[in-house]
This record gives structure tokens, sequence and C-alpha cells, in this order.
């Protein structure tokens, strides 16, 4: 007997010390993937490699995302700043329609690639990219990511040969669950139910308290770049300190015999029943979820046919832990995503209520697991239609569809009642300008009249102004268009004297471009049309970037003359006065507007044609009640 404890302690020993320095590497790991980080902030793709590899909780999926839109940006400008190609043919690509459109394709892809998932990849960028959707970026995303899994296909055919050594393992359905029958009844929706309640709950309170740690996060980054690598390195020996020793909390299970080709116990990187402290013929089930990566530990969760695998008291260390390190790992300078951590924690509660209805229902754990992860996602994310196609190409069962959608539908549903979703959440703590796709109602009572008086005047600009005042205006405000109006103006037959006339609206870089290729006039006159063709071309209209103080001009130019009318957008889209701020709201999103220009009701002498100017900083709703505090006040009683 005595011999044999010896023994199982010397197995137990040599474990320790392999699993001791798998924990070393891992916090090698960290500390190079820190380093990294902090002398090239701008690397994506190696920073997310090894966030990845060192067993941070956190996803590729975010980053992939982010490198798909940085890529397709590039494509479209033809490369940085300081070596850009200008092509004839990239023409097609240099106006800020077509920009969006290669951006939300490059999104789409990143989805497709980080899931496998072409349809998916499109309904993503559809739900939460594009904020105007039309039938032509249809069909582009879906040719994006169509490309995109024929590449993956073709990766993965040869890399099943062997000659990628490590890689190439799996294929394009990364948690498949189509082994098993799905088999409920009416009794059963009432789990179903539950679990969508506590995902929307769940989701509700991580977006909670995750914006409360980006809150932290945001003053402790803004110290510099030592206290980001600081932060990075206390996260990263938290969580290797965590999956190390938290596994000596459970229990040892006996390896069921009537597993057939599957080794347990195992050890080093790869099985499912790791043998961590555990004797010959045992697993430790917890360590199974922790000492492997994170897409393994899915599919362990995912697993089917096995209702004995997991302790109860594994799942909910597991989940807990997870809970933990997710709201501690997002916001670190570190390139990670939001997807496989949530996933992670809804799989977890996901079978530990497939444990618990286990003598009530007919549905395995596994596809509890599943739809755990569904509604943890949709309560957090509050994404319904990509999720579900994105679930079933996961997945590869169809017959998850159903009880699949009504568990998204009821975690979104309950996770609206309490807050935002955490994408709404992380725009508004990094102050991007996005507009939600409906307006307030306290916007209805509200006009566009009304929020122009509460700006600064608007800049106008004559149609043949002198260099002086366009340098001048350039420089002492920031704003990127300006309504070109000219004075004195013969108006229709019939109507007696001068009139003022909005000719347009013409952009920042129009004019900038304009400053750097000298189109400057001794007399103040319009231009013909061939001295205009002559000038410039649609490349260099399509410059972006460029400011005014990179341009030189001189004393004797500043006396001199710019003609603006060829360089005007004729068309601006405009609003009357009295419409709603509602209503122009919806008009400026759907459209996809970046100027919307503000015309009087009225049309009379000394009236000027133009009252202001809208941009989507101006549509914000806090920025509106900002400028408004009595709304402001109302809307806090009311919520």
């Amino acid at each position: 007997m005595n011999h044999m404890i010896q023994g199982h302690q010397l197995i137990a020993l040599k474990w320790r010390k392999s699993e001791l320095g798998k924990w070393r590497w891992l916090l090698l790991s960290s500390v190079m993937i820190s380093i990294t980080i902090y002398l090239v902030p701008s690397l994506q793709i190696f920073g997310s490699i090894g966030a990845v590899s060192a067993g941070l909780d956190l996803g590729k999926e975010g980053p992939l995302v982010h490198i798909g839109a940085c890529i397709s940006s590039l494509l479209a400008q033809g490369g940085p700043d300081n070596h850009r190609v200008k092509w004839k043919w990239m023409r097609y690509f240099n106006n800020d329609r077509d920009r969006r459109d290669l951006i939300t394709c490059g999104s789409s892809a990143g989805v497709c690639a980080a899931f496998r998932a072409p349809v998916g990849g499109v309904l993503f960028a559809l739900e939460e990219v594009a904020t105007w959707w039309r039938s032509a970026l249809l069909w582009r995303t879906f040719f994006s990511t169509a490309i995109v899994v024929v590449v993956l296909r073709a990766s993965i055919e040869y890399c099943n040969t062997g000659k990628c050594g490590l890689f190439g393992k799996g294929g394009l359905i990364m948690f498949d669950v189509s082994d098993v029958s799905v088999y409920y009844h009416l009794l059963d929706v009432v789990p179903v139910v539950v679990i969508g309640v506590i995902g929307g709950l769940l989701g509700s309170l991580y977006n909670h308290l995750l914006h409360k740690v980006l809150i932290l996060y945001n003053l402790i980054n803004q110290k510099g770049r030592i206290c980001k690598m600081l932060l990075s390195l206390s996260v990263a020996l938290f969580t290797s300190v965590c999956l190390y020793f938290l596994p000596f909390l459970a229990k040892c299970s006996p390896c069921d015999p009537d597993l057939l080709g599957t080794i347990c116990p195992s050890t080093g990187r790869t099985g499912n029943f790791k043998q961590f402290n555990c004797p010959p013929g045992y697993y430790n089930d917890l360590a199974s979820l922790l000492h492997t990566s994170n897409d393994d530990a899915v599919r362990n969760l995912f697993s089917t046919s096995t209702p004995n695998e997991y302790h109860p008291t594994s799942l909910l260390i597991h989940f807990g832990l997870y809970c933990i390190l997710g709201l501690f790992t997002f916001g670190i300078a570190v390139p990670s995503g939001l997807f496989l951590p949530i996933i992670l924690m809804g799989a977890s509660y996901g079978r530990l209520l497939g444990i618990c209805a286990a003598p009530y229902t007919k549905i395995d754990q596994g596809l509890y697991a599943v739809l755990g992860a569904a509604a943890l996602m949709a309560g957090s994310m509050r994404m319904t239609v990509s999720l579900c196609v994105i679930f079933l190409e996961l997945t590869n069962n169809l017959l998850l569809l159903p009880i699949t959608m009504i568990v998204l539908l009821i975690a979104k549903t309950v996770g609206d009642c309490f807050n935002p979703s955490i994408y709404e959440i992380i725009l508004e703590l990094k102050g991007l300008p996005f507009l939600e796709a409906h307006p307030e109602p306290w916007m209805r009572n509200l006009t566009v009249g009304e929020l122009a008086d509460a700006k600064s005047p608007v800049v106008t600009l004559c149609g043949v102004e002198k260099v002086a005042r366009i340098v001048e205006v350039l420089r002492n405000t920031t704003h990127n268009g300006f309504p070109v109006v000219d004075q004195g103006v013969t108006p229709p037959i019939g109507a007696p004297g001068c009139a003022t006339e909005l000719h347009g609206l013409i952009l920042r870089a129009h004019l900038v471009a304009a400053l750097k290729k000298k189109w400057f006039s001794s007399e103040k006159r319009r231009t013909e049309e061939w001295e205009v063709r002559e000038k410039f071309t649609s490349v260099d209209l399509a410059e972006r970037g460029m400011t005014i103080e990179e341009v030189i001009v001189t004393k004797d130019e500043m006396e001199l003359y710019m003609d603006l009318h060829p360089l005007t957008n004729t068309t601006p889209y405009t609003v009357v006065e009295s419409m709603s701020v509602a209503k122009a709201m919806v008009l400026f999103r759907q459209v996809g507007l970046r100027h919307m220009l503000i015309v009087p009701k009225y049309q009379a002498a000394g009236v000027p044609p133009v009252i202001g100017i809208l941009t989507r900083q101006d549509l914000r709703a806090s920025n509106i009640l900002t400028a408004f505090p009595h709304l402001e006040e109302t809307e806090r009683k009311r919520k």
C-alpha cells in the first residue's frame, strides 16, 4: 500500500514539474507579449498570436475583425500615407462610400475567418457594422466571405497532408455537435426559457461590470506605456496563477472504460482528460478545461453523450474564473476579442443548468452548453440573426434552430431592459460618433433650428473667396465642410433685385488640395471648365490626410482669389429648420451622410440661405443633452 502511495506521489510530482514548466512558459510568453506590445503597438497580428498562445482569457475573433477592416482600409487608399499607390483603377475606391463598403467587407471577412462562418459574417456586417445597407453591399460582403472560406478550405486540405506541423488541425466546422439527435417536447421549453432569462441577466450584469473596469483601465492607460505594460503583466500573472492552482480544488474522476479511441488520462498538450494531480486511471475534469486551448475547452463543454464527464463544482469554478478573467483581461494593451470568453462562460453555466435539468428533460448537456453560450452572447452583445446563423455554422446542427432562436430573443429582450450592448458601451467610452438606430423619444419635440441656435454660428465662404480668408478659416476651425454662398446673384426672370444663393458645400480636404495646387487668380472671377480639368484630377480631389499646416502660402498669394465653384458639391442634403431632430437623425443615418445643411423656413431679404450645419456629433443624444440642460434633467428623471 505504501509503495502504491509512493508511486502515486511520484507520478503527481512529475506531473507538477511538467505543469510548472508549462506555467513558467506561460509567464514567459505573457512577458514577451507585453514587451512586443510595448515596443510595437501597431502589430495587431503578432500581438493577437502571442496573447492567444499565452493562454489569456481572450479570443482571436475581435482582432481578426479589426485586422480585416484595417487591411481593407489600406487597400482602399492604396497603402499607407508614406507609400501610397496611385494606379488609375484605384480611383473607383477614392470616395467615402466605397471606403465604407470595403471596410464592411473586411470586417465580414474577419468574422468568417474567425468562426469559419461565411453567411454569419455577412449577417454580422449587416447587423452590427453597416449603418447604411443596400443590395450592392450584400453581394460584395458575400463575395468576400466566399473567397475567405475557399482559401480556408484549401489551406486546411493542404495542412491535412502533414506539411504544416502543428497547424491545420480541424475542419470548417469548429464545434461540431451534429452526431447527437435533438429531441425536445413542450415541457423542454421551460428550461430553455430559463437559460434565456439567465443569459440576459448575466449579460447585462457583465456589461455593467465591464464598463466600470474599462473606465478604470482608461485612467491607468493614460499614464503611459510603462503603466500599460505593468497592467498587462499583472493580468498575465494572475491568469497563470489561477490556471495552475485552481485544478487542485477539483476531485479526481475515474476514466470511463467505454470510451473507445480516447486516451484517458492524458498528459501534455493533447487529450481531453488531463491527469493533473491524479493517480493512473483517473483524470481532473477542471484541469481538462483550464490546461488546454480556449477552442478545445469549448469543444469539451459542447461535447455530447458525456453526462458524467464534469462535476457541477468544477463547472461552477470554471464559470466564476472566466467571469473574473473576462472582466480583467479585456481592456489591457493586448489585442483581444469578446466572443470566445463569453462563449466559455455561457457554455459553463449552460452545461451546469443541463445537469440540474437532466431528470426533467431529454436534451443533451452539450446542447445546453450551446444554448447557454448563445444566451450569454445575446445578453451581452444584443445580436440575434447573425448570432443564430454563426452558432448554426459553428455546431453544424440545424435541429437546434428553433430553441436557439427562442433563447436569443429572450436573452436580448431581458438585456435591453437594463443597459445597452457591450459594443455601444465601448463606443461611448472611446467617444466615437456612432448614431443609434432609433432616435430618443424626446428628439421629436426638438427642431433642428433650435439645435442650430445652440451651436456656434455657421462659417460660410463665398463662391470666389480671398485666399487669406480661406487660410484663416482652415486654421481657426476644425470643421470638415463649409457652405458656399454667392452674393448678388441675378434671380430667375420675374424676381426683382439681387438674391443670395446657396451654391453648395465644399470639403476641407478639397480646400487644402486647392491651396496645395495654387489654384489662385489675380482677378475675382469664375474659372472655365477647361482650366479646372487642366489643374485637377479625380485622384487629387480624393486625397485625404493633408492638413493646412503642411501648405505654404506666401504673403503675396494671400491677396489673390480662389474660385470654389468647380470644387463645390452643388446638391448637398438640406433640411428645413422646422424639421424635428428625430426625423433628421433617421435621414442622416439611413443615407450615410457626413454633413446636412439647415435652411430657413421663410425666404426674405436679409435672411441667410443657410442657418446651420449638422454632423454626427451634433446628432448624438449625449451632446444634445449637454447643450439643453433642461432636457437632460427631464431624461434623468424619466430613467
